[in-house]
């Protein structure tokens, strides 16, 4: 009976496999390079609202990042954060790059970036949501078994930019955007099967390989 089972399940799911279609675009204005003893910190957006931009990516392309052939070091947001103390604080932190520049133009500011140790700040803004949904699924139990039948999916859109700033001349560097989409699945036949396309993942990846280019490869 298992066997049976197995073979519409399986042909289902290479139907139907859940992916993500990526775009990665830069824009360059002012050469970059990483010294080796100089590192980079990752900001996320800090709305405290719905536009917030999640922790979970912004650690995401911290962990890409620091890993690998080609490693870079990293200063840990919270300890910039605590560095930086109190222009980074909820009532005064920056909600966007243009803030950046005016937080930047402050007196008092480059010396604590000077004593942080930090070469590059990189803003992420954006986040994923979903654009649509639809089908059936439904599940019940009887004293007979169980099991749901039917199909549901939703669509996602991830977009992210990071702007890059250098912080040896408080200027920025240029713009890096990651927008990835994809339709997830959730297919019943008898056990719920989720079929994930991740957009947000595949963002993150793509990004932080952007991202790691753009910080080591030198343009003329």
């Amino acid at each position: 009976m298992t066997a049976v089972r197995a073979l519409p399940v399986l042909g289902l799911l290479t139907l139907i496999a859940g992916c993500a279609n990526t775009r990665v675009e830069e824009s360059r204005t002012a050469n970059t390079g990483l010294g080796v003893d100089e590192a980079i910190v990752i900001l996320g957006r800090a709305s405290y609202n719905d536009r917030e931009t999640e922790a979970s990516f912004t650690e995401c392309i911290s962990r890409a990042l620091s890993v690998g052939d080609n490693p870079i070091r990293l200063i840990p947001e919270d300890q910039f954060k605590d560095q930086l103390y109190p222009w980074f604080e909820p009532r005064t932190a920056p909600n966007s790059a243009d803030d950046l520049a005016r937080l930047f133009a402050q007196p008092g500011v480059q010396e604590r970036i000077e004593e942080a140790r930090v070469r590059y700040l990189a803003w992420i803004e954006g986040d994923t949501v979903t654009t649509d949904k639809g089908g059936s699924l439904s599940c019940t139990i009887s004293t007979f078994g169980g099991g749901c039948f039917g199909m549901s999916y939703w669509e996602e859109d991830a977009s992210y930019e990071a702007s890059v700033w250098d912080l040896q001349n408080l200027t920025t560097a240029g713009e890096i955007s990651a927008d990835a989409n994809g339709t997830s699945y959730l297919a019943g036949l008898v056990l719920p099967i989720p079929i994930m396309a991740r957009p947000g993942n595949a963002a993150c990846k793509a990004l932080a390989a952007q991202l790691r280019n753009f910080l080591t490869e030198e343009e003329g």
